[in-house]
């Protein structure tokens, strides 16, 4: 299967290991007798106190590669898994649950979207961070409670709303409480999953601040999965665009904003209103994603391309370097620009 991200070639990496290496990661889920192929042979990399922005449309397969970092995808539904992710030179691909519970929480933790379902509603909010410090730490509850307390008001929530119960709090105050429980132990990375999207754009802000803010506080690597772009240009230092369950391009920030390549990710700047052009229409893309049980052969976007050839419809293209640190899966890219 073609790699959806840069060949891993242990000999091509520098002397200091990026803190996380995602190395052709393949997930299939099981649904109704069809096979529904969620990523399709994805590879990156993460270092540290770095952020990396994972971008695309709904159902491209972004939060299916979170959950395979965390270890934490459906078992009923998961057909196959396969690849290597590396967390400080480890494949934890191939943990023990055991060893799992360990890392996931503690070194590697995740802000969900939804807050109402990965809070539990008949606990406390101290509690429940609480918990999860005596799982990391050496202390007792009595003194988790009083650090579950400090990490709340670290958040912005007073330490006296720490006995009340998730449904007292608003959405944004529940977010918050999320990311309060996912930094509780000082995570090396942290992994936000579209922390943002139930939330209206003053609390949103808000959040993306504080989420910047601990970043930086507490020299925390991060994963961002959004659709909004300029999300990323705030937040993000390397960028990935996923489209039906690969990275078609990937690079710096200011690589693929600058220079976007990928018909798939000029259409998605093309669909963002600019503020200094007089437009009397923005330019969507057209059509929808492909169905994850029947992917196109050979390019996956090549059905909503503009650009598409022949050819495009019968072979996969390889990702390869149109500039420094900048990659595009792309038949009709001109690899003589690099």
């Amino acid at each position: 299967m073609q790699s959806g991200g840069m060949e891993f070639n242990m000999s091509n990496l520098e002397s200091k290991t990026p803190l996380l290496q995602v190395c052709d990661l393949v997930v299939k889920y099981s649904s109704g007798g069809d096979t529904v192929h969620a990523v399709n042979g994805v590879s990156f990399e993460l270092e540290v106190g770095k952020t990396l922005g994972l971008v695309g449309e709904t159902g491209a397969g972004k939060t299916t590669i979170a959950k395979s970092i965390m270890r934490i995808l459906p078992d009923h539904a998961v057909k196959a898994v396969e690849g290597q992710v590396y967390f400080k030179g480890e494949n934890i691909l191939s943990f023990t649950e055991a060893n799992m519970r360990s890392l996931r929480g503690g070194s590697i933790s995740m802000v969900f979207q939804d807050p109402m379902t990965a809070l539990n509603p008949v606990r406390s909010v101290a509690n429940q961070i609480a918990e999860s410090i005596r799982l990391h730490q050496q202390v007792d509850k009595k003194q988790s409670l009083k650090l579950a307390a400090e990490i709340l008001e670290t958040v912005g929530i007073s330490a006296d709303r720490a006995g009340d119960y998730p449904h007292q709090f608003s959405g944004g105050m529940k977010q918050r409480v999320i990311i309060a429980l996912a930094i509780s132990c000082h995570p090396e990375i942290l992994i936000a999953d579209e922390p943002t999207t139930a939330l209206d754009v003053t609390i949103q802000a808000q959040v993306l601040e504080l989420i910047a803010k601990l970043r930086d506080d507490l020299g925390t690597s991060m994963i961002l999965i959004t659709h909004d772009l300029g999300i990323v240009a705030e937040i993000c230092d390397t960028v990935a665009v996923v489209y039906a369950g690969q990275i078609v391009e990937s690079g710096s920030k200011e690589a693929v904003f600058g220079n976007p390549t990928h018909p798939y990710t000029k259409g998605l700047f093309g669909a963002l209103p600019d503020l200094y052009k007089d437009t009397d229409r923005l330019s969507p893309i057209e059509g929808l994603p492909p169905d994850p049980t029947n992917v196109p052969t050979g390019c996956s976007f090549h059905p909503r391309c503009i650009d598409a050839s022949e050819e495009c419809g019968e072979e996969e293209p390889p990702l390869v370097k149109v500039g420094h640190d900048h990659y595009c899966r792309c038949g009709n890219t001109d690899e003589s620009r690099v």
